[in-house]
């Protein structure tokens, strides 16, 4: 399961005392003297050697799992650290059954961004229950039904915060204005439309408005029709709205990306062990009109390798903010413990060979929304931008 979003070697570092005897309460405790007495064969996992002398010597009785999973998190900790690595991530059991189960629950209506607090709210969508529990973008949720999420993997925070319709959630809110506050919401089904296009008119010119909400499967033939839809009605030019798109699919990113971009190359991958691939265009490309890109910081992704294929091909310019700077790809693999690891396993490269990762995109113009007003200042902007380039 790839996402542009081995068997697990266990290592312990354990500090032993090699004593004869030690001193307790004034009176002389025999111990075991040999190294095959307290670990066993030297050739065991140090891990399980760990845990067995835990379990056996301790003075609290301890679970197997639990150990088990500290031991996992502090190695993805450890990598994330040294590696500069922010989306590795361990599920525990309960958390890839939830992270599998997924797609079946009914959500709240946000689309997030991981940072380090938690999830920042990058998009809410009309007619949810967010919407009308007042969460605003920008904010972030620090919490779930009050256990923290700080470092936490976001498809693993987001599963918790699905669930059955009907049920309740509540979310630990860091506000714009700084203060914190807990907001219980209602789940239920939630329909988001992956794309959502009209007509505006700037100086007399017919301009086409589409926003792409993520890449999930199906999303460029979405995207495809409503594009065609709005030429056919007279749109000059097309304004493709990518802020608050948090990525999806590395397929349908190309695909999207084809639908604009004639030929050529789209983005590379490269990974220690991963071979080198290369992901051209696919061909039968809309015939070219201006265009432009508007991102911003939650902009990641796939959505990334889109706005940079259409910018390195001279197909559009990018209006906005810098976006998120995504350059790495996950994969998610089972564990024997009922787990899994969604581990960082390649990097990929814009069209033109640059990682952003880190980095992201920066803009051409820079425009952004003043969330306090009626008026999205950074689509206005992005439109001004399309009409004086046709």
């Amino acid at each position: 399961m790839k996402r542009v979003g081995t068997p697990l070697l266990i290592a312990a570092l354990v500090a032993v005392a090699l004593l004869v005897g030690i001193v307790v309460g004034g009176q002389v405790s025999a111990v075991r003297d040999t190294v095959d007495d307290i670990f066993g064969n030297p050739s065991e996992d140090a891990t399980a050697q760990a845990i067995d002398v835990i379990n056996d010597d301790y003075f609290h009785t301890v679970d197997d799992a639990d150990l088990e999973n500290a031991s996992i998190g502090s190695i993805i900790d450890h990598i994330k650290r040294r590696y500069h690595d922010r989306f590795s991530h361990y599920f525990t059991p309960a958390e890839y059954d939830r992270f599998k189960q997924g797609s079946r629950l009914s959500g709240v209506g946000i689309a997030v961004t991981e940072v380090d607090r938690g999830l920042r709210v990058a998009t809410v969508y009309k007619h949810t229950p967010a919407r009308e529990a007042g969460i605003q973008p920008g904010e972030i949720i620090t919490g779930v039904n009050g256990e923290s999420i700080a470092g936490k993997d976001a498809d693993a925070v987001t599963s918790r915060i699905r669930g059955p319709a009907g049920t309740q959630v509540t979310l630990t809110i860091a506000g714009l204005d700084g203060k914190g506050r807990d907001v219980t919401v209602t789940r239920r089904e939630v329909e988001v439309p992956q794309v959502a296009g009209r007509l505006e008119e700037v100086g007399g010119t017919k301009l086409g408005y589409v926003r792409l909400a993520g890449f999930f499967p199906g999303a460029h033939g979405e995207l495809r029709k409503e594009v065609e839809r709005l030429y056919s009605e007279g749109a000059q030019g097309i304004l493709l709205d990518l802020r608050g798109n948090g990525g999806g699919l590395l397929t349908e990113a190309i695909l999207v990306s084809s639908i604009f971009v004639p030929d050529g190359t789209i983005v590379s991958t490269r990974g220690r062990t991963q071979r080198t691939r290369t992901f051209d265009a696919t061909g039968d490309a809309l015939p070219r009109h201006p265009m432009v890109v508007l991102i911003n910081g939650d902009t990641a992704s796939a959505s990334e390798i889109v706005t940079a294929a259409l910018e390195q091909s001279g197909i559009a310019m990018v209006v906005g903010t810098t976006s998120f700077g995504k350059g790495t790809f996950q994969e998610v693999v089972p564990l024997e413990n009922g787990g899994a690891l969604d581990l960082t396993v390649g990097e990929y490269l814009t069209r033109d060979g640059t990682s952003i990762n880190g980095t992201g995109i920066a803009p051409q113009v820079r425009a952004k929304d003043n969330p306090k007003t009626k008026t999205d200042e950074g689509r206005e902007r992005a439109l001004q931008v399309l009409a004086q380039g046709l």
